[in-house]
Parts: structure tokens; C-alpha cells; sequence
């Protein structure tokens, strides 16, 4: 994990509470979030990362209450009691950290450092009872079956990564729902690391856009948030202009109200100036 050098020119020094998380407060996270008791299925720290730009890629923003509850319960169910615990209020200190400093970095900059476990050298792929490749079950939040893990050790590393994203983007529909060719193209990219579906999309893309290494296949990553990030910005920050309800009336217009005189000398004349 690391951060751009030197924030850009616009804006000043990050404050220390507002940095990036290092690599001890990432563990503490994924410690804190591993003892949340069941039957709560929190997210680990890997798929927590995929979930947050899941998160700010949304084409509206989003109130911290509206997803946080999702870090700590696949379904939004509370943890604990009426009174947050220290236990609580420090991974809520510490996720959303990372959550700022996430859009800070993908808004500033179109790019970010996932957090992803890079594959063991041990992992063992072995055959099924048909002779074909399988691969060791990836991390799931805890309570939800195992992920089947792709055979490939780049798809291993990547998929709580992108099962995090897409889990946002299942509980938060916006982005699903948008009507826009450019992201269902840039979602199947990104969705190519997951379990194959029915329609064989992951082959395809696979196919199309071959990926040579984990680092290639991290800058992917990084620019389909990134171009997600770009396509919804306009609806995120959109206006809505203001309707009248009837044409606005010039002040040397008749007056609406049938008066006969100038609006100006008559419900006009009692606008202020």
C-alpha cells in the first residue's frame, strides 16, 4: 500500500487524521472486523477496500448511513448495543479514513492503490473428479460459503477484491441501474475476476483483454474504477434547474390577475427590488 507523494497543488497538507490507513492500522481493521460476532457476516479488509470504491463510484452520494452498516453485516443488521463500543467507534474511525482517502485519490489523481493479499506461492491447484483444474477457496466474510477462487493465481488475488466491489454494487443499485452502455462495459471488465457466470462474459472479456500479470491486472482494476468514476461524476454533482410553475412575468407585462394595469404597478409593485 502507499500513497501519491505530495498532495495536489490545490489543496494543502493532508491532516494526520485524515491520511491513508498504514499497513498496522489495515490489520487492526481486519482484526476488529473478524471479531464482529455472529450471526453478523462483516466484510474482511480486502473485500471492505473493493466495497468502498463500489461505494464512491455511485451516481449519487451516498450518507455514510446509507452503507457503513453493510461494512460490519452483509444484511445492514446493527452491531452491538445502543451505545457504540471503543471497538466500534474506532472502525468506523478507521473505515471511513480509508473511505476519504480513497476519493481523495481516485478524484484527484484517477487512480488509487487497492488493497489485495498477493497469492501464496503455496497455494495448491489440484483436479476434480472430471481431471479439471480447481483452485483453493478464496476468503469469504465471515458466516457466507467460500468463494470458489478462479484456478488462475491473478484471479485468486483479485476476487474478494472485486466480490467486495460488487457486493456494493448489488446492495447499492444505482450504478447497476444506470442505462448506459459505457458502464456495463467497464462493470464486465471489472467483473472478470469473478466466478464464471451463465452467459460466459468473463471468457469473453478474458479473451479480448488478456492480462499478463498481477500488476497488469491491478491497473485494470484501477482504471475501470477510475473510468466508473469519471462516467458518473456529472449525475453525482447534477443540478436540477428550477421549474416554474408558470411563465415568469415581465415587469412591464398585464399583470396575472386580470387587474388590467402593468405587473409592475400592481402585484409587481410589491416585489422587492
Amino acid at each position: 500500500m502507499s500513497q501519491p507523494e505530495s498532495a495536489p497543488p490545490s489543496h494543502g497538507a493532508i491532516a494526520a487524521a485524515d491520511q491513508d490507513l498504514n499497513d498496522t492500522e489495515f490489520a487492526e481493521l481486519d482484526a476488529i472486523l473478524a471479531d464482529i460476532p455472529a450471526p453478523l457476516e462483516p466484510l474482511d479488509a480486502v473485500m471492505l477496500d473493493g466495497f468502498l470504491c463500489g461505494v464512491i463510484v455511485q451516481p449519487t452520494l451516498l450518507d455514510v448511513d446509507a452503507w457503513l452498516p453493510y461494512v460490519f453485516d452483509a444484511g445492514g443488521h446493527r452491531w452491538g448495543e445502543a451505545e457504540p463500543s471503543p471497538e466500534q467507534k474506532r472502525a468506523r474511525a478507521l473505515v471511513l479514513r480509508r473511505h476519504a482517502a480513497l476519493n481523495r485519490s481516485i478524484a484527484e489523481y484517477g487512480s488509487f492503490d487497492p488493497f489485495v493479499l498477493e497469492p501464496n506461492e503455496d497455494d495448491e491447484i489440484v483436479e476434480d473428479d472430471d481431471g479439471a483444474l480447481d483452485a483453493a477457496t478464496a476468503t469469504a466474510p465471515k458466516g457466507e460459503a467460500e468463494l470458489p477462487a478462479p484456478v488462475d493465481p491473478i484471479g485468486a488475488a483479485l476476487l474478494p477484491w472485486v466480490a467486495g466491489f460488487e457486493q456494493a454494487v448489488h446492495l447499492l443499485p444505482g450504478l447497476a441501474e444506470l442505462d448506459e452502455p459505457e458502464v456495463a462495459t467497464t462493470l464486465a471488465r471489472l467483473f472478470r475476476f469473478l466466478p464464471e457466470d451463465e452467459h460466459g462474459t468473463a471468457a469473453l472479456v478474458a479473451r479480448e483483454r488478456p492480462l499478463a500479470s498481477l500488476g497488469d491486472a491491478l491497473a485494470e482494476v484501477v482504471a475501470c474504477v477510475a473510468e466508473l468514476y469519471e462516467l458518473t461524476l456529472p449525475l453525482r454533482y447534477k443540478v436540477d434547474a428550477v421549474r416554474r410553475a408558470a411563465p415568469k412575468v415581465g415587469r412591464n407585462d398585464p399583470c396575472p390577475c386580470g387587474s388590467g394595469r402593468k405587473f409592475k404597478q400592481c402585484h409587481g409593485a410589491a416585489a422587492p427590488a
